[in-house]
């Protein structure tokens, strides 16, 4: 799921210890470790806050592919997960995983930031229920090939890797061929626009074809503590067939009427008129 807020002036000020932070947000190149050094550290930081502000909306067990709400129940993009090895990368605390594991499937929850997965075994703990966990990037999965049937990400990894083929490469190399991989991220398209919820929100201000990552820089250390990665809808396109894997449908989940929630810059006002997640269901081609 997408972080508190990527783009929100407020995530550069911490007021832990009267102290202020003051962070430098602004778009360059980054390669894979750097982003996956600071993305680990900024997911360990802000795990505790993000579980407090959204666990209720994520349920323990639930399994929501976006701040719209759309649930899988509802949409069914992963097919019948019982019986079927599954495995959810950017697990967070696990909360999908639990959903397919009451319904007969056997998941794995595999996450880069420990404190995600600490959350996830505290939940394991009050549910008297376990999930097995694995910390690691999404670039470097350490499971053995054609090991599950089903793979997805409710808005985990893939934001946040600078190769995203390599990733990719990684799910068709560990999903058995025929396999679903399904994940959810930002819709490419909210890219142009600024990240708010009010009216501000909807005039665009940004490049949709750039695709230089969004890099927030500690002002007084220089150190980068957070990246996302932007790709357009033809970029993803291109990454899926040349990592073997065939897009059978791209959903688009509009914004229900009962979700009157604001979670960072998505909201019912810009939910009615632009499009906030974009869904990629894919199949693993067979391999020669």
């Amino acid at each position: 799921m997408p972080d508190q807020d990527p783009h929100d002036p407020d995530r550069g000020v911490d007021d832990a210890d009267d102290e202020v932070v003051v962070t430098l947000a602004h778009r360059r190149p980054v390669d894979d470790a750097t982003s996956r050094r600071a993305n680990r550290a900024d997911w360990d930081r802000s795990a505790d806050d993000y579980q407090a502000e959204h666990g209720a909306f994520l349920g323990d067990d639930g399994f929501v592919w976006g701040p719209e709400g759309r649930t899988e129940e509802e949409l069914g993009l992963l097919g019948d997960v019982r019986d079927r090895d599954v495995l959810e990368i950017g697990a967070g605390a696990a909360q999908c995983s639990r959903w397919v594991a009451a319904r007969g499937g056997r998941p794995v929850a595999l996450d880069l930031s420990f404190r995600q997965l600490q959350h996830a075994r505290r939940i394991d703990a009050a549910r008297s229920s376990v999930v097995p966990l694995v910390q690691a990037g999404a670039t470097d999965l350490p499971l053995g090939d054609d090991t599950f049937d089903l793979a997805f990400a409710s808005y985990g990894a893939l934001p946040f890797v600078a190769d995203a083929g390599r990733a990719l490469g990684e799910v068709a190399r560990v999903v058995r061929p025929g396999g679903r991989f399904v994940f959810s991220l930002t819709h490419p398209v909210r890219w142009a626009f600024p990240d708010v919820p009010g009216p501000e929100g909807l005039v665009a201000s940004q490049d949709y074809w750039d695709e230089t990552p969004y890099v927030e820089v500690d002002g007084a250390t220089g150190e980068v503590g957070y990246v996302e990665h932007h790709r357009t809808l033809g970029t993803w396109v291109r990454l899926l067939t040349a990592s073997g894997l065939a897009l059978v449908d791209l959903v688009e989940p509009t914004w229900p009427a009962t979700n009157d929630a604001t979670w960072a810059g998505w909201s019912p006002l810009r939910g009615r008129v632009l499009p906030g997640t974009a869904i990629f269901v894919t199949v693993v081609a067979g391999r020669s």
